[in-house]
């Protein structure tokens, strides 16, 4: 690794920093800013009781200090306790949902990367042909619908008609439906991308020139226009896995599973303001450290583009 990455590296860290600061300055105040309080109930609450409880949790202090130690508590990964869960911190419910949605994101980001250059690579070399179309008639319909559409879909074939699947199990057959509800939308954007810039490469000189001197045709694809054409993927690849691992909300919350996505509309729901902000931080601590990732496998998989 040579001086010009690693400079690029750290500059994407320190950036990763301020963007960390700027998720935490806003969520704060963001928080501050709804109407009512954590404790806020349907039934009323002694006015004493609300102001021990404000005192316990360090609600009690002014504004910016109650600020300024929660934006140093944060790069610390110390985001305090639930205001909801009696003596549970805040990191260990994240710890508890993160595995359920870490599982469930791989093997859906697996699905999508996969069968996206796969497909999108079928479709550029059959172009304008019935399996281009087909696969980019599906693609495209796939993409413009919401995922609670196909959710609401899925559910309907394999749950209500089929009877194969049960939602809200606890066994691993329950994910099986979020897992291809939430691969599908990222697969087909990877199909198009993939086929688009196959399409462009299969076009370029050096290919032209490599089918003119006899190179054989599974090596042409595979080792030169598939190299080139996947870079687009792997730019897209790290914030589609980000999104992916976190979980989608609505998606959780429709199959009934567990997951970040799930935790966190429930903390909002219960106001338990630690949490909410505590899952943004760490979502947006993960977000930022994929899309570096991405950016450094891009240059492994392409050597001739520059940090810049």
């Amino acid at each position: 690794m040579n001086s010009k990455t690693m400079f690029y590296i750290v500059k994407r860290l320190l950036l990763a920093l301020v963007t960390v600061f700027v998720v935490v300055t806003v969520t704060f105040w963001a928080m501050q800013a709804i109407p009512g309080g954590p404790f806020n109930t349907e039934k009323a609450i002694d006015p004493s009781v609300v102001e021990q409880l404000n005192k316990l949790y360090g609600l009690d202090k002014p504004l910016f200090i109650q600020y300024l130690r929660y934006l140093g508590n944060s790069f610390i990964w110390n985001f305090g306790v639930s205001l909801k869960t009696k003596n549970t911190l805040i990191i260990e419910m994240i710890g508890d949902n993160l595995p359920y949605s870490l599982a469930t994101g791989l093997c859906a980001a697996t699905i999508a990367i996969v069968f996206g250059i796969v497909l999108g690579s079928c479709a550029a070399l059959k172009h304008n042909k019935i399996a281009d179309r087909i696969i980019m008639v599906g693609s495209t319909a796939s993409v413009a619908m919401p995922s609670f559409v196909i959710a609401s879909l899925l559910i309907w074939i394999f749950a209500d008609g089929l009877g194969v699947i049960q939602i809200g199990d606890e066994s691993w057959v329950a994910y099986i439906l979020p897992i291809v509800t939430i691969s599908l939308s990222p697969m087909c954007y990877i199909t198009r991308l993939t086929r688009s810039a196959t399409l462009d490469v299969l076009g370029s000189d050096y290919i032209r020139t490599a089918r003119a001197k006899g190179v054989p045709r599974r090596r042409v694809l595979f080792k030169h226009a598939l190299r080139n054409s996947v870079t687009p993927v792997i730019t897209y690849a790290g914030p589609m896995i980000a999104y992916i691992i976190t979980g989608s909300i609505v998606v959780e919350q429709i199959f009934n599973i567990k997951g970040l996505g799930r935790a966190f509309v429930n903390s909002i729901n219960m106001r338990d303001y630690p949490q909410v902000m505590g899952t943004t931080v760490f979502l947006t601590f993960l977000m930022v450290i994929m899309v570096l990732l991405s950016d450094i496998l891009y240059k492994i998989v392409n050597p001739r583009v520059d940090f810049d």
